[in-house]
């Protein structure tokens, strides 16, 4: 019965949010079309909507621990849900994603992605789509803003490993920038694709500082590192039970 409860509490909640976007984004559109600051403020209202209802609705409470990017930086982001874009997007002054092109289409999502600089790259093709994400964010340069990408490419559900894509290592050493970490387990609550939310607390943490200039490689294994490692930590803490480890190889 209580998860029965849970589920229509869910169901309300989710509807509700994504309701609201549109008057809100039609509230904030006449600002949007002649600045950008309108575009983020219709971001930074939504995502905090969306924080708020949710903290009473169904009771799930989030929070953001580390110190938040505030100038031109590029962020390595654990992805698990919707949940853990709409923590970043609310707290962060300008950010703008890496995103599979497909999402262009979706309506309201679409336009104000563009309208606030993020990157539409077709991930069908893996070299195209990394040579395309170098000179579309190169050519953005000017317009001051957090880039975010998920070096995973997805959502990806608690427990499930998957591999860090060399696309954010490409950028990493292209742009000549350091990288933000951040780690989160947002999916233990909301998950990837179900109406269900869980009550807990959902934590998103941007992690120290990787400097530029290392090897690729070094920067790709330490970036997996530290984000999988803190994000485990994040699960356990909210009471997910990590899968045992698999016997080595030869045994």
């Amino acid at each position: 019965m209580r998860y029965a409860v849970q589920w229509l509490r869910s169901l309300i909640f989710t509807t509700q949010a994504y309701l609201m976007m549109v008057p809100m984004a039609l509230a904030f559109l006449p600002w949007a079309l002649v600045d950008r600051r309108g575009a983020w403020a219709a971001v930074h209202v939504w995502t905090g909507w969306v924080r708020w209802t949710a903290s009473w609705m169904i009771g799930l409470k989030s929070e953001v621990r580390g110190p938040v990017p505030q100038g031109e930086v590029m962020i390595a982001a654990k992805h698990q849900s919707f949940f853990d874009i709409i923590l970043l997007c609310n707290v962060l002054p300008r950010p703008k994603f890496i995103m599979k092109k497909q999402l262009l289409w979706t309506p309201i999502v679409g336009w104000y992605a563009l309208r606030i600089g993020c990157v539409p790259v077709d991930r069908g093709r893996r070299g195209a789509a990394i040579k395309a994400m170098v000179e579309q964010v190169n050519a953005g340069t000017r317009e001051p803003g957090q880039l975010i990408i998920f070096p995973q490419g997805t959502r990806v559900a608690p427990g499930v490993e998957a591999e860090y894509k060399v696309g954010v290592a490409v950028l990493y050493q292209e742009l000549g920038a350091p990288v933000i970490p951040v780690a989160c387990n947002v999916g233990v609550f909301w998950p990837r694709q179900a109406i269900y939310r869980k009550p807990g607390l959902a934590v998103v943490e941007f992690l120290p500082e990787i400097p530029a200039g290392k090897p690729m490689r070094e920067f790709l294994s330490e970036v997996r590192g530290v984000v999988e490692d803190r994000s485990n930590a994040l699960m356990a803490e909210a009471g997910f039970a990590l899968p045992a480890p698999g016997p080595a190889d030869g045994h």
